[in-house]
């Protein structure tokens, strides 16, 4: 038996709306310019640009989804929507970064002469145009794995407008054009690490693994310190979806100990500090396998 509490996570709508409609904008604008001019590097931050697009809008929908309250067949609501557009965020950064390097290499052997000042005028607009929309998520992302992904999309993004913009500016005044696609390949291996590590986060969540943040070692030595607790046994970590974290555990305690409600809402409040919102503990006594309380 177990009781936890639900807290309704909120969407930032807003800065999922502003981000795409900006990055829709620019994605256009560097795909021009990018087949106009011969930049492989800027058509490839358009491509990834577009990539950002996608999973922002996996991740708007998937946060909304969240938002909706549980029913009688989804009695945990719908956060793990959050974990799934995490998911395929990660494996989008990592079709994109193969994009780019398979056609940097290509463009190594068979050079493309380029216009560099456009291009680095329309990379100097993607750095822009990405930092102010990460500024629209605040700093609320780094314990929410999808708007996390997000972030890291555009802040990917970035870093490609960064090093593209670089390699037009040496292009302009040293005349090597195969900076940009070395460039090109340079800034896909960077982004394919980055969704490597996104990819790996959101398989352990979405396999229960305990959520990235969440030292177990940590919260069961804080079980085992409350007062009349003798062992832990079955602990569980798991994550109800991007941003909320679940508990479950037996505690064996000695006997007059476990009816102690102050013992059940001290753990609740020590846990939550640790960042898990959704406890349920069965208490029992040392001398007993059938006798238990629960807490929330």
């Amino acid at each position: 038996m177990g009781h936890g509490h639900h807290h309704r996570h909120q969407p930032h709508a807003g800065a999922f709306r502003w981000s795409v409609l900006l990055n829709s904008g620019l994605t256009g604008l560097q795909l021009a310019i990018g087949l106009g001019c011969g930049s492989l590097a800027l058509i490839s931050d358009a491509l990834h640009n577009l990539g950002d697009v996608a999973g922002l809008l996996l991740g708007w929908g998937a946060e909304r989804l969240a938002a909706q309250p549980a029913t009688a067949r989804f009695t945990y609501g719908f956060g793990r929507s959050t974990q799934f557009a995490a998911l395929l965020n990660a494996l989008l950064i990592l079709g994109a970064a193969l994009v780019v390097i398979i056609e940097g290499v290509e463009r190594l052997r068979h050079p493309v002469p380029m216009l560099a000042l456009p291009v680095a005028l329309a990379a100097l607009a993607g750095v822009v145009v990405n930092l102010w929309s990460v500024r629209l998520f605040g700093g609320g992302h780094q314990h929410d794995l999808n708007r996390r992904a997000a972030v890291l999309h555009l802040l990917s993004d970035a870093a490609v407008s960064v090093a593209v913009l670089v390699s037009a500016l040496l292009v302009q005044f040293s005349g090597v054009p195969w900076l940009d696609p070395l460039t090109a390949i340079a800034v896909g291996l960077g982004v394919a690490w980055s969704g490597w590590v996104l990819l790996r986060q959101a398989v352990v969540v979405s396999l229960d693994g305990i959520p990235p943040g969440i030292d177990r070692e940590a919260v069961e030595l804080l079980l085992s310190q409350l007062e009349g607790v003798i062992e832990v046994q079955q602990l569980h970590i798991w994550a109800l979806s991007s941003s909320r974290v679940a508990l479950s555990a037996h505690l064996r305690c000695r006997s007059g100990a476990t009816a102690t409600g102050a013992l059940l809402r001290q753990a609740e409040q020590q846990l939550k500090a640790l960042g898990i919102q959704h406890s349920t503990l069965q208490v029992e006594p040392a001398d007993s396998a059938g006798q238990g309380g629960q807490a929330g």
